[in-house]
């Protein structure tokens, strides 16, 4: 799944190419994704000019003058820049339209991915008003981080993990971040003391940082179509690695599933 470093990736990618552009149509192909893709989208986005792009978790949102489209990639989408004469794929299943002549592509095998119009703030939009602070932005504080954790039995890397506490920490990065920071993913949360979450904290920003430098994970970007992926994913020190000796003590790295998702730390370092 894409998670904050890939869609950051996406961003960064697709907005030099989008900015100022006018769309001149919108091709749907198969409407069917998590949400039906409304039918006026297209007269509401074709012939309107795209502002500024942002990201709010993993949201994408364009900005145009009478309201904002909302994407979500879902488990398996992505978007690319490619020319609006290029054939499409099975999986390609909305073209935007834009003057230059490309088209940004949007591919989704699963069809789990979501394209939504909103007029008005789109922070109060229902799928984003209850999202927690950016972890790249001032909102988010060790302080913070340990005040939400006090009386939370929940395992710590369950905590981390979820958006109202602390938006785009995905299972990859929560396992990174954890082993950085010395800290037992099993360890209720509200067991853990500021100092500790100081590091946790410094280690989430820390691994999310380094995976955007490098294109995230399981995504590198889009703008080239390639679809090859990240590099961060030769960096991991723990993530898929169930098994192998940890790269801090040579003790050999455990794998365990918590909250349904793949956990390794090391037994040693992290406590």
């Amino acid at each position: 799944m894409p998670e904050l470093p890939e869609v950051e990736t996406t961003l960064r990618g697709i907005a030099p190419y989008l900015q100022g552009q006018t769309v001149t149509g919108f091709i749907v192909r198969n409407p069917r994704l998590r949400y039906p893709v409304a039918p006026e989208l297209a007269a509401l986005v074709t012939g309107a000019t795209v502002g500024a792009l942002h990201r709010r978790g993993k949201y994408l949102l364009l900005d145009f003058n009478t309201g904002h489209l909302l994407i979500h990639l879902g488990m398996s989408g992505s978007l690319r820049l490619v020319l609006a004469a290029t054939p499409p794929g099975n999986h390609d299943h909305i073209d935007l339209l834009l003057a230059s002549g490309q088209a940004l592509r949007y591919t989704d095998p699963r069809r789990f991915g979501l394209w939504l119009w909103h007029e008005g703030d789109p922070a109060q939009h229902s799928l984003i008003r209850h999202l927690g602070p950016e972890p790249l932005g001032d909102d988010f504080t060790p302080q913070g981080l340990w005040q939400r954790s006090r009386g939370k039995r929940v395992a710590v890397k369950s905590f981390i993990m979820d958006s109202q506490v602390v938006v785009g920490v995905g299972n990859i990065y929560a396992n990174e971040a954890l082993y950085l920071a010395g800290i037992h993913p099993q360890r209720a949360a509200g067991r853990i003391s500021l100092q500790r979450y100081s590091a946790l904290h410094d280690a989430i920003r820390g691994v999310l940082t380094s995976a955007i430098a490098q294109g995230g994970t399981t995504l590198r970007d889009f703008v080239g179509g390639d679809g090859k992926p990240g590099y961060f994913s030769q960096s991991l020190s723990v993530y898929g690695r169930g098994g192998e000796p940890c790269l801090g003590c040579g003790s050999k790295l455990r794998e365990v599933r918590l909250g349904q998702r793949t956990t390794v730390y090391c037994p040693q370092c992290q406590r």
